[in-house]
């Protein structure tokens, strides 16, 4: 796949990030809170979040079970049994493209939840990347939901075109390893 005309700039410019095909920036068609920058893809129901954090203190494996636990409380997805981290894995920091980062993770993550406030439950990977930078006193997230069982009740239930490009794990690899930091006063440094 070729990624070189879907760079994307962040933050008014203070990062960029490159994306995969088919992506739509949310903030067009509604209000995103200032620390978020959200993409779609309306074609497949799934989106990117990235996310500027307070960094979590606590030891790194806590701070991943925090930010998870972060998620799945504003997904609604706290109290069922779907919700879980299936695998956690460090990402080389010669493999991604922001040298002031301490530390990256990759975090393979499931939840059930609901959208809009309804009742019908589906089931997504939730893919995070979790760059630490204390520094900055800041983590950044980075957030892949990916619907895998739609329920035939949620309004998101309805086939997806043919000439849907639905993003992969891989894709979402890429984005982690391509995200970069190109004004550090974002974090009023």
């Amino acid at each position: 796949m070729n990624y070189s005309q879907t760079e994307q700039k962040l933050y008014g410019g203070a990062m960029s990030v490159v994306l995969p095909p088919q992506f739509v920036d949310v903030s067009c068609f509604r209000e995103i809170p200032d620390n978020q920058e959200v993409f779609a893809n309306s074609l497949t129901d799934q989106s990117i979040i990235v996310d500027i954090l307070e960094y979590i203190t606590e030891p790194d494996q806590q701070a991943i079970q925090s930010h998870f636990q972060e998620v799945a409380d504003s997904n609604g997805a706290s109290n069922n049994e779907i919700t879980k981290i299936i695998s956690v894995n460090e990402i080389p920091k010669d493999e991604i493209s922001m040298p002031e980062c301490e530390k990256v993770y990759y975090i393979l993550g499931q939840q059930q939840v609901a959208k809009y406030n309804e009742t019908a439950k589906n089931i997504i990977n939730l893919h995070l990347g979790l760059f630490r930078l204390p520094m900055y006193t800041t983590d950044i997230l980075v957030t892949f939901n990916d619907p895998i069982n739609i329920s035939p009740e949620s309004s998101s239930h309805k086939p997806v075109p043919t000439s849907a490009t639905r993003w992969t794990d891989s894709d979402f690899k890429h984005i982690i390893k391509s995200l970069q930091i190109l004004d550090t006063g974002l974090f009023g440094q």
